[in-house]
């Protein structure tokens, strides 16, 4: 065995009928998702009886029956790891919760090849990373935009990723934002449910769009204060979409303050945002909440507001 690669041994105590060879591994081994597994039997690295099991994954087990996994070292990912300040709210072997600044985008992308949160914690997490998927990366199993400030957080094992991700898809991830509007929403309190897709005129941006086109996105969102022509509101998140807030504040007519994309500049906040050098949109990812997807455990995590919105908050204030 080469550098990094480990063989792990598995027996079949009782097998139920028909039950598929993922399936049964999974149930014996936690710390892989079925995905993974998948991926080790069809790459050949699972054996019984000493032959590799290269049929797929469709092969049914026995009772008693025997495998050896083999895995192997988790492939290096091509970002580099850079030494980034990062704001650690919680931390263990399985996940770890961010306080992400504005400013600091979170994936590597064009126009964005470093400096993102993922270098960052390639840095931090050295060692740490147990293969998502074969890969040492940390999991992103969410995103905030570059310019939105709070909480988020990232996957370090295997399982970690594959629990995290699945509650994001059935929407149980507990998400509330804070956001600083324009005007005063009537009704105070209320939900936009609005489906989200690429606006026609701008792929860069989104759109709410007819139903059915697009995505789903349900926003729920609750008058906080009434400020000086504007609201500080906070939006619980029933879906997940790009930039749904920022879009459905706008489409009810109260876009985020300092929102350069989908907030027109309003007559008298120019001064007030220059005097602040407030040049982004007005959105804090204040609270995060979730089932840990190894231990079970329920955990909720708070961020408070950051300076610069506090700073326009207390501008505004009647």
């Amino acid at each position: 065995m080469g550098p990094g690669v480990s063989i792990i041994e598995a027996t079949i105590a009782q097998a139920q009928d028909g039950m598929r060879l993922d399936r049964a591994l999974a149930d014996l081994l936690p710390d892989l998702s079925r995905e993974r597994l998948k991926a080790l039997i069809n790459d050949g690295h699972v054996q019984s009886t000493g032959q590799p099991i290269k049929i797929g994954t469709t092969i049914k087990v026995a009772t008693g029956q025997s495998f050896a996994i083999t895995m192997p070292a988790p492939v290096a990912l091509d970002n580099v790891a850079q030494d980034i300040p990062l704001t650690i709210v919680h931390e263990d072997a399985d996940l770890i919760v961010v306080d992400k600044p504005a400013g600091l985008v979170v994936h590597p992308a064009a126009g964005n090849l470093d400096g993102t949160l993922v270098n960052a914690l390639l840095h931090h997490c050295h060692g740490q990373l147990s293969g998502i998927g074969g890969v040492a990366r940390p999991g992103i199993v969410h995103r905030i935009d570059k310019d939105t400030s709070g909480l988020l957080v990232v996957a370090k094992s295997d399982k970690a990723h594959d629990g995290l991700a699945r509650q994001f898809k059935d929407h149980s991830i507990e998400r509330l934002y804070a956001a600083i509007v324009y005007g005063h929403p009537l009704p105070g309190t209320g939900t936009v449910d609005a489906w989200l897709g690429r606006s026609d005129a701008d792929r860069k941006k989104m759109a709410v769009h007819r139903e059915g086109r697009g995505k789903h996105a349900v926003t729920h969102y609750r008058t906080v204060e009434r400020l000086r022509d504007a609201a500080m509101v906070e939006c619980r998140l029933e879906t997940g979409r790009t930039h749904q807030v920022r879009v459905h504040m706008h489409h009810i007519g109260h876009p985020l303050i300092g929102d350069p994309v989908y907030g027109r500049e309003r007559k008298g906040f120019k001064s007030i945002l220059e005097t602040l050098g407030f040049k982004r949109q007005a959105l804090h990812a204040k609270s995060l909440g979730f089932i840990h997807p190894v231990s079970d455990e329920r955990l909720m995590f708070q961020s408070a507001l950051p300076t610069d919105m506090q700073e326009l908050l207390s501008l505004l204030h009647v």
